[in-house]
């Protein structure tokens, strides 16, 4: 059961006003009865109900936090950008502010930031993307009590099964759209297909590579694992691990990219090798992000509508933080094959 406020009132003899107003930062509470209140709340594992003080507030003055899952500052990069553009246009919209840091995913720092924001209720709830297929944060905030939303969800936490938790959600049916993708391409003529993934603990990559092996399979061509490499969803590990690839004795055909990020990568690296993209290799990624439709020659990808998802995600964070009816928590969304001319016969845009 959560620790209340009168329950450390209890403990300390104290009323459960003084207590409330010690840890709402009230300064009318003597300097060693308020370090009596905070260490006696530490020790009980007390959590702040932040829902109840903004409904007793009557403001909607909320912060929303996001902590990029990036081993450095990624803000110009196509996703996170158009991602951070629909955080801040919902939240706004909401009269809410939003708190933004990075931290390498899966390390201390990550942990320490949470538990930072958390602990010192620097934020009213979080979003949370890149789910790994066990994500620590998604327990660590259920066990907080701390509202949140996610694109995409884990399968299982170590600790125990939280894919069937309830918390609200968005996802993106990349199994389903990957087999679409491939069919596409071998529609072309292109047999010999590479992907070029991210680190394996990433929900997105075991969803993705799935449908990129279950579409070979459907589309009658082998597989091949040397054609499957591992990036780090960074245009220039696109680039990288593409010349690898093209050096090999007998190269690819088509490269399929986690995102599209990679895939701008891809597209320089294939230009540079002197091979005609979309005639002699076809590449394509998966974001939708606005560049692709930009880039040369513009990117086939599977478009999940990163600025919308964005202000969905905060909508339904909103609903959770004040206790507001949701027609449903979990929306699962289908991607859009946008056809271009990076895989040959353009079809549509």
């Amino acid at each position: 059961m959560a620790v209340t406020i009168k329950d450390i009132a209890n403990r300390l003899g104290l009323s459960v006003g003084a207590v409330s107003r010690a840890l709402s930062g009230y300064t009318d509470i003597a300097e060693d009865t308020r370090e009596r209140i905070f260490e006696a709340a530490r020790e009980m594992g007390y959590t702040p109900n932040r829902a109840a003080r903004q409904l007793r507030k009557q403001t909607v003055g909320t912060t929303i936090g996001y902590i990029m899952p990036v081993d450095s500052p990624r803000f110009a990069d196509s996703y996170f950008s158009e991602f951070i553009e629909g955080l801040g246009d919902e939240t706004a919209a909401h009269q809410s502010d939003l708190l933004i840091a990075t931290a390498r995913p899966g390390q201390e720092a990550e942990k320490m930031a949470y538990r930072q924001w958390v602990e010192n209720s620097k934020v009213d709830g979080l979003i949370l993307d890149r789910l790994q297929v066990h994500d620590w944060r998604v327990q660590y905030l259920i066990e907080k009590r701390v509202p949140f939303s996610t694109l995409e969800r884990p399968e299982k936490d170590r600790d125990g099964d939280t894919s069937q938790a309830d918390y609200p959600s968005v996802e993106v049916d990349s199994f389903n759209g990957f087999i679409q993708l491939v069919a596409h391409i071998a529609r072309n003529g292109f047999r010999r297909m590479a992907y070029i993934g991210g680190p394996p603990r990433l929900k997105i990559q075991v969803d993705r590579l799935a449908g990129f092996q279950t579409g070979l399979n459907q589309a009658g061509l082998p597989f091949d694992p040397q054609m499957v490499m591992e990036g780090d969803l960074t245009s220039t590990s696109g680039y990288a691990t593409t010349k690898r690839l093209l050096s090999i004795p007998d190269p690819p055909d088509a490269i399929l990219c986690i995102n599209d990020e990679t895939a701008f990568g891809v597209l320089r690296a294939v230009d540079e090798a002197g091979l005609r993209t979309g005639q002699d290799i076809a590449v394509a990624g998966f974001d939708g992000v606005r560049d692709a439709r930009y880039s040369n020659p513009p990117l086939t990808t599977l478009d999940q509508p990163v600025y919308d998802i964005a202000r969905q995600l905060v909508r339904l964070l909103a609903a959770q933080i004040f206790r507001q009816p949701l027609p449903t928590s979990r929306i699962i969304l289908q991607p859009t094959l946008l056809i271009r001319a990076s895989t040959g016969n353009l079809i549509s845009v």
